[in-house]
C-alpha cells in the first residue's frame, strides 16, 4: 500500500470539523474526554484535542459550517487532510476532476484550499500548522491532552444512497488513489447492507462506504433521512488500552450500543482460539474481537461503538494488536445490535 502513487501527497488526518448550535457540542466532547485547548482569535470556534486528534467545533453564525447544519442539523461538516504541499495538493486535485469550494475560509482564518466531497462538505488540504496562527491557546491548558486514552483518527465512515458506493469509490480512487481494501455484504435478520472499505496511498486515511443492499428501513435509510442526505456516519479514533479507554469513558457518561447477546463470546474461543484476550472483561464492557490466530499467527482488533451523539452520528473506539482491519468478523454482531435497537425504538417493524 505504501509504494502506490500518492499524486496529493497525503500524510494522514489533520482534523475533524462539526457544526451545531452554540455550544451545543461541547458536552459530547467533554464526554468523549477531549479538552477544549484553544479558541480562534476571530470567530466562534474552537480547537479541541485529545492525544494527535484535532477536532474543531463551529459555531459561527452565517459561516459555511452554519448552512451545513441548517441542512443537515448537528453533524461532521468537513474534515482536513494532510499534505505535504496544499497548493500543489490543490491543483493536482483539480486537474483530476475534483470540484473546487471556492471563498471559502477554513475553520480558520488562513484561506485554506478545499475541494468538495461527501454530502457537500468540504476536504481542506493542510500542510502547516494552522493552529498556531489563528488561534489563541488557553493558559495553563495542556495543548496535548491524554484524556481517555484516544490517540488517533483511525478511519471514518460514509453512509450514501443505493447505487451511489461506487460514484464514491471512484471519487476517492480518481482524486486521491485510495484503494479498496476491504468488500462486505453483511445480512441481519431483517435488513443488509454493503461495504466498501477504501485506504489513502499514506496508509493512514481509511474510508469505508456503506450502503443499504435493500429497500425498506435499514440503518443506512434512516441515517440517510435523519442527516438528510449522504455523509459522515462515525468516526473511530484507536487507543492502545480499549478496557481502561472504555472504563474511562464510562465514567464520564459515554453510552454504547447494545451489545451483542451472550453466544457472541461464548463463541469466541471458536472463532478465535487461543485469543489470549480477558472474554469475561470484554463481555462485561460490550468490546467485540476479531482478527486472526490461525497458522501461528496472531491478529486481533478490540472495538466498540457508542450510541448516537450528534444527531445521526456516533463515534468507534478500536485498538488494533497488528490487525489491519475494520472488524470484519464483528460486522454480522454489529448490524445485528443496530437491528436490536432500531427494533426497541420503533424505527424497524418487524411485525409484519
Amino acid at each position: 500500500m505504501h509504494n502506490l502513487a500518492n499524486p496529493l501527497e497525503l500524510c494522514g488526518f489533520e482534523f475533524i470539523e462539526f457544526v451545531s448550535e452554540n455550544g451545543a457540542l461541547d458536552s459530547v466532547f467533554q464526554t468523549l474526554g477531549f479538552t477544549q485547548v484553544a479558541k480562534h482569535k476571530s470567530k466562534n470556534v474552537y480547537l479541541w484535542r485529545q492525544g494527535d486528534i484535532n477536532i474543531i467545533l463551529n459555531y459561527q453564525p452565517e459561516s459555511y459550517a452554519s448552512y451545513f447544519f441548517n441542512e443537515h442539523g448537528p453533524s461532521a461538516c468537513a474534515m482536513g487532510f494532510k499534505t505535504k504541499n496544499a497548493t500543489r495538493a490543490y491543483q493536482k486535485a483539480l486537474e483530476l476532476g475534483a470540484e473546487p469550494i471556492k471563498n471559502v475560509i477554513g475553520p480558520m482564518e488562513l484561506n485554506i484550499p478545499a475541494i468538495k466531497g461527501i454530502g457537500g462538505s468540504p476536504i481542506f488540504l493542510v500542510d502547516c500548522d494552522i493552529y498556531q496562527q489563528d488561534f489563541e491557546f488557553f493558559e495553563g491548558v495542556d495543548p496535548r491532552p491524554v484524556g481517555t486514552g484516544l490517540k488517533e483518527i483511525d478511519h471514518l465512515t460514509h453512509n450514501v444512497y443505493k447505487g451511489r458506493m461506487q460514484y464514491w469509490a471512484n471519487f476517492y480512487e480518481k482524486i486521491f488513489n485510495f484503494q479498496e481494501i476491504r468488500y462486505f455484504d453483511i445480512k441481519g435478520e431483517y435488513t443488509g447492507l454493503t461495504s466498501k472499505a477504501l485506504t489513502a496511498p499514506d496508509g493512514k486515511i481509511r474510508i469505508p462506504l456503506n450502503e443499504d443492499s435493500d429497500k425498506g428501513n435499514g440503518q443506512i435509510a434512516e441515517f440517510l433521512s435523519e442527516f438528510n442526505g449522504e455523509g459522515i456516519q462515525h468516526i473511530a479514533f484507536s487507543t492502545d488500552d480499549l478496557l481502561a479507554t472504555w472504563d474511562k469513558l464510562k465514567a464520564l457518561g459515554a453510552k454504547f450500543m447494545t451489545p451483542p447477546p451472550a453466544t457472541y463470546y461464548e463463541m469466541l474461543a471458536e472463532r478465535l482460539p487461543e485469543h489470549g484476550e480477558p472474554t469475561a472483561e470484554l463481555q462485561q464492557r460490550g468490546i467485540l474481537l476479531d482478527g486472526n490466530t490461525k497458522d501461528g499467527e496472531k491478529r486481533l482488533l478490540l472495538q466498540i461503538f457508542s450510541e448516537n451523539m450528534i444527531g445521526p452520528v456516533f463515534f468507534e473506539f478500536i485498538q488494533r494488536k497488528a490487525d489491519d482491519g475494520f472488524g470484519e468478523g464483528n460486522f454480522k454482531a454489529l448490524f445485528e445490535s443496530i437491528e436490536r435497537d432500531q427494533i426497541k425504538r420503533g424505527v424497524l417493524d418487524v411485525s409484519a
